[in-house]
């Protein structure tokens, strides 16, 4: 578990922030190979590896949050290797939370979170991953992130579609956000732009 403002004192972690059009055209096809190569480790893990950080993240995503009762998280439906924290969010309702998954309505657009408990009907949304679409849009008090990278600043890199440092920038409240991942995720910076949010705790199987 990491601070973001881990290796801010170090230069080789400073932001472009200045970056030139030909500058960012080159980050993003940087980034578009690292996503590929990080995502390629990721499912190189066995299933049963993988399955076994899933519960180690799930116990320091317990140590991290504390009490739970009455607090609205959003997790995530687990897509290409993530961690699958399905059985932690069962947990979350067997003791007095509440839960809720992201929803893509359109690309350019944020997020919206709606209520979801285990068992609720859901549909094929975005990239075939499951959503509810029958509940009422809720705004979590927690954000659970999957990254595909991360760089010691807490700086994440996803999948790029930007839709959730859009979400987070358009929130009426800052809620917690917490980028969960394992460490062979870990990579040393995204050069991160103006746009990108860091996340405030990373959760690893370590």
């Amino acid at each position: 578990m990491a601070d973001h403002k881990d290796g801010a004192e170090d230069p080789r972690f400073e932001p472009e922030l200045s970056a030139t059009l030909s500058d960012w055209a080159d980050i993003r096809n940087w980034r578009k190979a690292e996503r590929e190569r990080l995502i390629a480790a990721r499912l190189a893990v066995s299933a049963d590896t993988r399955t076994a950080m899933s519960q180690r993240i799930a116990e320091g995503l317990d140590a991290t949050i504390g009490d739970i009762a009455g607090r609205m998280v959003s997790l995530y439906w687990p897509f290409r290797g993530e961690p699958d924290l399905r059985p932690w969010m069962a947990a979350i309702n067997e003791r007095g939370g509440r839960t809720a998954l992201p929803v893509v309505i359109e690309k350019g657009q944020p997020l919206v979170f709606r209520a979801y408990v285990p068992g609720d009907r859901l549909e094929k949304g975005v990239w075939n991953i499951p959503i509810p679409i029958e509940s009422d849009p809720v705004l979590p008090d927690i954000v659970i992130s999957p990254i595909v990278g991360i760089d010691p600043r807490n700086y994440r890199l996803g999948y790029s579609g930007g839709f959730f440092d859009r979400t987070l920038a358009a929130m009426p409240f800052k809620p917690l956000v917490i980028g969960v991942g394992y460490e062979l995720q870990r990579i040393p910076t995204i050069y991160p732009q103006p746009h990108d949010i860091p996340m405030d705790r990373l959760v690893t199987e370590a």
